[in-house]
């Protein structure tokens, strides 16, 4: 009866192990998340304070404290996710720790058990008599190993109790020190929420300042309403070409393809004829002789010689009206390479990298009011990126320069293809390289120039080729990583 206590306790603490719980990924990608918007919100106030130092800039301020405000925004909201990733890492905690408290309880009641068995059976008289109570030697060599297990199995125990008692001291420590980072983000959210209440406040006095200017910036509105028509529409007219360019090499490469088809079924194999009957006097039978070649005059000969008990082998006839192969499952406006160059290009949605290393997107894409006087609409094909004096312009992927242009004079385009894609470069000083050219991801293309308010800043635009003849704008913003 002793034994088989023995035995149900032991098994009992096999089954009873404790478990260590995963990291969170997610709680890693937030605080990642979080120091990535610290640092835009740092280069964010610094082309900030650079732009103070222009007085005339004064839209430009207000782009700026307008990026930074988002920027903000997201931060905020980014805290309040870390936030709840810690109170259930909270919650996580304390239920192991209470776990493992039940499992302390329990390894301490089954020790306390082999504690009074081991009391119970003390006297070296009853230890003899369980040794020489066996039936034979081989049983007794097995009452010995049970003994050495017995006691071998009370120093595991008081090892569990031990390790346990550990794990918990670990897990309050962890719970305390994931309660103390909850506090300080608390806190860092209120200091958060104070800034943008302030920054909230600078914006407004910006837009104050800058209603009182209403007549200067409804003329400027409408110079660049003007300017960016002409440009989008030159930048259209271009892609427009390209893409009839690119419609006519898919046709042409479908056509020599659909010819080298027939011409494979047209071809005729080896003759391989036979010698052609002759009459009973081995003489060739109604032919002219000519040497050893013998020509059939007519189908009617032929007939007869047939007819005659011979059958003559006649040539193959080539085939004609064969119908080709049906043509393959792909769009013929675009070539399979250009379309495979799509397919990666759409594969790296959300992970694009910036046109420019370092900046902020300080006008979105789509039709918008104006930051200014909300009843004015403007419409961006593109995002503007504001970025730092003289910085380097570089291909978001790989592709082929198809056009590089000016329409200003000052200021230079390259528009890149990446198949049925085209991205758009627009507002540069200086221009590296030259249609037909092909470019890598990240490869230098050009020299950001400035806008009409002093600002280095870059137009990206992101084209789609919908086939028929016809594209479309595109929002670069969920494209580029962020």
């Amino acid at each position: 009866m002793r034994l088989k206590a023995f035995i149900i306790c032991i098994l009992l603490s096999f089954a009873a192990a404790a478990q260590q719980p995963a990291p969170s990924a997610a709680r890693t990608e937030l605080e990642n998340r979080r120091k990535q918007i610290m640092e835009a919100i740092k280069q964010t106030e610094e082309q900030l304070d650079a732009t103070k130092k222009n007085k005339n800039a004064t839209m430009g301020q207000l782009r700026a404290l307008q990026a930074k405000l988002a920027e903000r925004q997201r931060l905020i909201g980014n805290i309040n996710d870390e936030i709840g990733e810690i109170n259930n890492s909270i919650q996580q905690s304390s239920k192991e720790v209470l776990t493992l408290r039940q499992q302390l309880e329990q390894y301490k009641m089954r020790y306390a058990q082999s504690l009074r068995y081991a009391y119970e059976t003390r006297s070296s008289y009853d230890m003899m008599a369980f040794l020489f109570s066996s039936n034979d030697f081989n049983d007794a060599v097995r009452r010995i190993r049970y003994l050495k297990k017995f006691r071998d199995y009370r120093k595991e125990q008081v090892e569990q109790i031990r390790q346990t008692q550990n794990q918990i001291q670990n897990k309050i420590g962890v719970l305390n020190n994931q309660k103390n980072q909850k506090d300080q983000l608390l806190s860092t959210q209120v200091q958060q929420k104070q800034v943008f209440e302030k920054e909230t406040n600078e914006t407004n006095e910006v837009v104050k300042d800058l209603k009182g200017q209403e007549k200067q910036l409804m003329a400027e509105i409408e110079r660049n309403r003007k300017a960016a028509a002409k440009v989008n529409k030159a930048i259209s007219d271009v892609i427009r070409r390209e893409i009839e360019a690119e419609r006519r090499k898919a046709e042409e490469e479908e056509r020599k393809r659909q010819e080298e088809e027939r011409r494979k079924l047209l071809m005729v194999g080896p003759s391989n004829t036979l010698p052609p009957p002759s009459n009973n006097n081995g003489h060739p039978a109604n032919g002219n002789t000519k040497g050893n070649v013998t020509v059939n005059n007519n189908a009617a000969n032929n007939a007869n010689n047939n007819a005659g008990g011979n059958v003559a082998a006649t040539r193959p006839v080539p085939r004609t009206n064969v119908p080709a192969k049906p043509a393959p499952a792909y769009n013929l406006s675009i070539t399979p390479e250009a379309m495979a160059l799509s397919n990666s290009f759409e594969n790296n949605h959300g992970r694009l990298p910036w046109p420019v290393e370092k900046g902020f997107i300080s006008d979105q894409f789509g039709r918008h009011p104006h930051p200014v006087y909300e009843k004015v609409m403007i419409e961006n094909n593109g995002i503007d990126i504001r970025t730092t004096p003289g910085a380097s312009a570089r291909a978001i992927f790989d592709g082929k320069v198809v056009n590089v242009f000016s329409v200003t004079g000052d200021s230079w385009i390259v528009i890149v293809s990446h198949g049925r894609y085209y991205s758009v470069y627009n507002g540069l000083s200086k221009v590296y390289v030259k249609k037909d050219q092909a470019v890598h991801t990240k490869e230098v293309i050009g020299t950001v120039g400035n806008n009409d308010e002093g600002e280095p800043t870059i137009n990206l635009q992101i084209w789609k080729d919908q086939g028929k003849g016809s594209q479309v704008k595109i929002d670069p913003t969920p494209w580029i990583a962020r």
